[in-house]
């Protein structure tokens, strides 16, 4: 029996990659052009030759520098801060026995499904009352802790650990928060290598809460929405600020870079164990 990948799973990987790469050569593309160029109708298809010309443009127009590293300091704390109280709280749905888990848990997973613009106005209020608003603590409490990556690590620890280890860890005198940090850690790293990564870019690319919360302080966010108020007249320079979201997506890029090898390992090393 022939269990090759046959040409529609090739023709739909192929679509899908190219579909997943087409926003990051357009944004090239138009940013490597000058503003007449990328206003020009049809648009140009190719790259141009002044893309560096653009970056010292944003360079000079807005603290890029100061911008990246004030996202780099809230994606981190964010991803750092969900992997950890997601894994503590994925454990203990998965493995502790108290009253009421399931229906905790399920409350958990509803809030899921409410939008998160609806939190908008609230979450406005309240940094305005406790003094946070144009701070970067304001942008970063609110994605401290997510409910999916709690669901995500209540799905993986539920079958990573099994009860015997803990069982185990447990007569020979270890606490809960040892048999946590021993037993269940170990195990849920492929899990949180994956969390970190997703939530680091979740927060890099939310421009919604960013533009709400801060005014005078700048993230990457900040930084681009200027980089649109900088045209002439009522114009807005799609070269300028293509060319500062190029730069922009460049770490995100480096993470995968630099991650991926290590994320497919731990993911294959946790299958094998499992």
């Amino acid at each position: 029996m022939n269990r090759r990948p046959g040409f529609l799973v090739y023709g739909l990987l192929a679509a899908f990659v190219i579909g997943s790469a087409l926003p990051l050569y357009w944004s090239f593309v138009i940013g490597s052009q000058t503003k007449e160029r990328a206003d020009d109708f049809p648009p140009p298809i190719v790259p141009g030759g002044h893309f560096l010309e653009n970056a010292r443009q944003v360079l000079d127009t807005v603290d890029f520098w100061q911008a990246l590293l004030n996202s780099l300091l809230v994606s981190t704390a964010c991803a750092v801060s969900v992997v950890f109280f997601s894994t503590l709280a994925g454990y203990s749905f998965a493995k502790l026995r108290f009253r009421g888990s399931d229906a905790l848990m399920g409350f958990v997973v509803m809030t899921m499904a409410v939008p998160t613009q609806l939190a908008i106005v609230p979450l406005f209020i309240l940094m305005r009352d406790y003094n946070l608003l144009d701070t970067l603590t304001a942008v970063a409490l609110p994605s401290l802790v997510t409910a999916f990556g709690v669901f995500f690590m209540r799905q993986f620890l539920t079958d990573a650990v099994p009860d015997e280890l803990i069982e185990a860890a447990r007569m020979d005198g270890c606490t809960m928060l040892r048999t946590f940090w021993t037993v269940a850690v170990p195990a849920a790293r492929p899990a949180m290598a994956i969390l970190f990564l997703f939530t680091f870019m979740q927060v890099w690319t939310d421009y919604m809460w960013p533009l709400v919360a801060l005014q005078k302080t700048e993230t990457l966010q900040i930084a681009l929405d200027r980089l649109a108020l900088t045209g002439q007249g009522q114009t807005t320079d799609y070269a300028l600020v293509l060319a500062g979201t190029g730069m922009a997506t460049i770490p995100l890029l480096l993470l995968f870079v630099l991650a991926g090898r290590q994320l497919v390992a731990g993911i294959m090393q946790g299958a094998v164990k499992g």
